[in-house]
């Protein structure tokens, strides 16, 4: 596809392990011939590189060591990012319409930040066809146009060629697509190091891209939850190679446990703080010499089945917790005054991995315990939203959920009284403020069941077999001050079937836990000729 000129002799390291002189130079006119007619930073190109010493790889910046601090980031929250002690972000876009990305370039280089720029390859989970050559032609004549855009602004760390493209893929051409823009940037592009974003590690995938993507100057891997086997798996399958995470943080929606409703039980803020904390100290740490940067999801806010999952910022712009243990990871002091802290929350007394199931058109109160140095100075926000009933995966976008208006019949501090008229998931949130900025948050899942009278007719009035029933098995129990280790649905399920193919029709249960609740549930939910005492 593009013609060859001279060789350009820079040294860089690929992810086979070997050095190699780039291939060739683009010719002159694709090189020279991109005029920028644009008012932004013009400056020489910063040269980085990923270099190999006696420590292990390193990025190295114009010939320094450098030790990155980043985070993802679309906005310009970039003061508030360095005086916490950042200094490299990373974006998932080089030409979204709602985000500058020149302006936001020129601000990171006047305030020292570098910046990893993302090229956004399309999915093919979205329906992009790898085999069509016309549309990947099309994908890359316009993706280009940005490379030579940005190639040499003096903000710029390296080019993120795609963001998880292995998610849900089966055709592999994605990745000689990746491969011709890595080939492309080696040749108009030498200052800059390439990779691709990966979701997960899998050898499978690395084997992959090794082959049909040998260009690529490093790996980068994505990991939530299972950040914390990293290094057992990066033993496992013999990877030996430099690479960065460019995301993770707390633990994923789709790693987390459920309610018995589907919904997710999200960690609080200060939850997602000891996370990072722990990333930082068990992973981080002792991978120094082989992991050569970090980026944390993200400094910012969206929408992902809560607003407040990923976000270091909450969606007013608070900081968290989360941002006072980077402070600390990043620059070994902790800020002056520390962010409020999330000691406990609870719905009617209940936690939020304690199935909170209410009553309809009946106030419930709810609860929260803040550890800060001075409480008279916060001020608590309470807010109730239908569940989430996204299906979306890998980050995709979804529609911000509008909270009920009527949900809160009053607030008091740190306790506040809510009412919700109709059956169905609901999320109860609390967001406390102090006056720096700064927040905790903390949110509960809960299921709203309406009462019901029993009519006569409904009664028993016969001779029936009945049993009394829990449906405990062997290892399984009630609650013994310790948690509960209950049956699962479909044990449940089965013994219901087992107890009607028997001839019994009442049964009799022994508490309102959460085992009783799901015998209900599914006698409702099945059908089942079932009475329950």
């Amino acid at each position: 596809m593009h013609h060859c000129m001279q060789p350009l002799k820079w040294l860089m390291v690929r992810p086979n392990g070997l050095f190699a002189w780039s291939r060739c130079a683009l010719h002159a006119g694709l090189i020279f011939g991109a005029v920028l007619a644009t008012n932004h930073v013009v400056a020489e190109p910063v040269t980085v590189e990923i270099v190999k010493t006696e420590q292990g790889y390193a990025v190295h910046r114009n010939g320094e060591p450098l030790e990155i601090r980043g985070a993802g980031m679309m906005i310009d929250d970039l003061a508030r990012f360095k005086a916490h002690g950042g200094n490299a972000i990373r974006t998932w876009s080089t030409s979204a319409d709602e985000f500058d990305i020149p302006a936001l370039l020129d601000r990171a280089h006047e305030l020292g930040i570098g910046v990893a720029l993302n090229l956004w390859l399309k999915h093919e989970r979205h329906g992009f066809d790898y085999n069509d050559e016309r549309a990947v032609q099309a994908q890359f004549d316009s993706l280009s146009q940005d490379v030579l855009k940005f190639k040499d602004h003096p903000a710029l760390l390296f080019w993120i060629i795609g963001n998880e493209l292995n998610h849900s893929y089966s055709n592999p051409k994605v990745w000689d697509a990746v491969e011709e823009f890595a080939k492309f940037i080696d040749e108009v592009d030498p200052h800059h190091p390439t990779t691709t974003a990966v979701a997960g590690m899998s050898a499978e995938v690395i084997q992959a891209i090794q082959e049909r993507a040998p260009s690529l100057d490093f790996l980068s891997f994505q990991t939530y939850g299972t950040l914390f086997s990293l290094r057992d798996l990066v033993a496992e399958i013999n990877f030996d190679q430099p690479f960065m995470i460019t995301e993770w943080g707390t633990i994923g929606w789709w790693e987390m446990e459920t309610t018995h409703w589907g919904a997710p039980i999200e960690l609080t803020s200060s939850e997602k703080a000891q996370v990072i904390r722990r990333g930082y100290e068990e992973v981080m740490k002792p991978m120094a010499g082989q992991l050569i940067g970090d980026f944390v999801f993200f400094w910012g806010q969206k929408q992902e089945r809560t607003p407040t999952w990923f976000g270091v910022l909450t969606p007013q712009g608070e900081v968290t917790e989360m941002a006072d243990v980077l402070q600390y990871k990043w620059t070994g002091q902790w800020p002056a005054s520390r962010t409020p802290t999330v000691q406990s929350m609870t719905l009617s007394g209940r936690t939020s991995r304690d199935n909170v199931v209410v009553l309809a058109g009946q106030p419930h109160t709810a609860q929260i315990n803040i550890g800060y140095a001075n409480p008279e100075e916060l001020t608590y926000h309470w807010e109730v939203k239908p569940e989430s009933a996204a299906t979306q995966s890998g980050g995709d976008f979804e529609e911000t959920i509008v909270g009920l208006d009527d949900a809160i019949v009053s607030t008091s501090g740190d306790t506040a009284q809510i009412q919700v008229e109709a059956r169905g998931a609901y999320r109860l949130f609390v967001r406390v403020t102090d006056a720096q900025g700064r927040a905790a948050h903390a949110n509960i899942p809960f299921f709203v069941e309406d009462g019901f009278q029993q009519a006569r007719e409904d009664l028993l009035a016969e001779t029936v077999m009945a049993v009394a029933y829990s449906g405990f098995r062997e290892g399984q129990h009630p609650d013994r001050g310790e948690g509960a280790v209950n049956p699962s649905r479909e044990e449940v399920l089965e013994d219901l079937e087992l107890l009607i193919a028997e001839g019994f029709s009442l049964i009799r249960v022994y508490d309102s836990g959460q085992n009783s609740r799901v015998v209900l549930e599914l006698i409702r939910a099945h059908d089942l000729p079932l009475k329950v005492m």
